[in-house]
């Protein structure tokens, strides 16, 4: 190995073994996270369990998993159990919990319990940036994502899918009903004997199915939606720019301050479109910031005339590009944004020289 930089010796004993504190530097984000969780009131804030009980094992600090779901969220760990390996193997992960390593049951079940409380924490986060001076409050992107719930295409359902399941179950049926009676013309054996009754059992199978699907069918009714999901009630099935390819799930929506890419405002919607989400997002971003006028920026899916009017009417200036519905550009021929409207001419003007 000579010739080359060379390692310690994992046998090595070392007389002063060295701290946590000399991995972290003074202007890591570490130090900021812990300086603003140790600084909230977190019982004011509606987090559970800020007082230890007085009897049975003791639990974890809710400052301690917050920092760590902060931490998570800072640096896209979103996983309970990546959080729990990264509190087992991450120095700066160690030195803000002081190397405690909750499993990922306790950090998910804290995600869930606290869901108001952390929204709250984030709030106040927003607001400390503001003082602070890191959020100027005067522009923000907003744009939606779709996030995948725990809830399988094939336990979503609408009237199209269980109508169309169904038929396929009926055909099914139909198909073992002609083998059983295929198979009782022909002599009878043992082998036979004992491909009727497996057919028999593939036949109740299948009408039971059916019956839960009917079943399913008119629960459907009484939704108004006009889905259920059976594994995540709340998810609902959106469509997605592939052909067939659908996901189950949340769009979620955000306003991002344009300077600093923090986010300002977020809301958690199962519809699958952004067109109505423009001015509500607009107006969140504006209550964070505690802003008079605002400028938001989206793309073209987020296009509405009403939308874009209760941005104006709310003191917000919306930019949003015009989407182009028709689809005369693809054939080669000239759309109505090729022309300038004179309105004193009362004509249109070709953008073209050629014209």
């Amino acid at each position: 190995m000579s010739g080359y930089i060379e390692g310690i010796d994992r046998e090595q004993v070392a007389l002063f073994p060295e701290r946590l504190e000399d991995w972290i530097g003074e202007d890591h984000p570490v130090r900021v996270i812990d300086a603003f969780v140790d600084a909230l009131d977190l019982s004011d804030a509606g987090f559970g369990r800020t007082s230890p009980a007085r009897t049975g094992r003791p639990g974890y600090h809710p400052s301690v998993l917050l920092k760590l779901f902060i931490y998570g969220y800072l640096n896209r760990v979103p996983s309970s159990r990546r959080l729990e390996r990264e509190a087992g193997r991450n120095v700066e992960v160690m030195w803000l919990t002081g190397r405690l390593v909750p499993d990922h049951k306790t950090i998910a079940d804290f995600r869930r319990d606290n869901g108001v409380a952390i929204r709250q924490a984030c709030a106040r986060f927003v607001e400390l940036c503001r003082r602070i001076g890191v959020l100027t409050g005067t522009s923000v992107a907003i744009d939606g994502s779709k996030f995948k719930a725990v809830n399988h295409r094939d336990r979503n359902f609408t009237a199209g899918k269980l109508k169309l399941r169904i038929s396929h179950l009926e055909d099914s049926a139909a198909r073992y009903l002609e083998e059983m009676a295929r198979v009782d013309r022909q002599e009878q054996s043992e082998t036979r004997v004992t491909k009727i009754a497996r057919l028999k059992e593939k036949l109740a199978r299948v009408r039971q199915e059916v019956r839960r699907l009917e079943g399913i069918d008119r629960q459907l009714k009484d939704t108004p939606d006009g889905q259920i999901s059976l594994t995540d009630p709340d998810a609902l099935s959106m469509a997605t720019y592939g052909k067939g390819t659908g996901l189950v799930g949340y769009n979620v929506q955000t306003a991002v301050d344009t300077e600093t890419h923090l986010i300002v405002a977020h809301e958690v919607t199962n519809i699958g479109n952004d067109r109505a989400q423009l001015a509500p997002m607009a107006r969140a971003a504006k209550t964070a910031l505690k802003a008079e006028k605002l400028d938001a920026i989206a793309d073209r899916g987020y296009f509405n005339g009403a939308e874009l009017l209760a941005c104006h009417e709310d003191g917000i200036t919306a930019t949003v590009p015009r989407p182009e519905t028709s689809g005369n550009r693809k054939k080669g021929m000239f759309v109505k944004a090729d022309f300038i409207y004179d309105p004193a001419a009362d004509t249109y003007t070709c953008r073209q020289k050629r014209c």
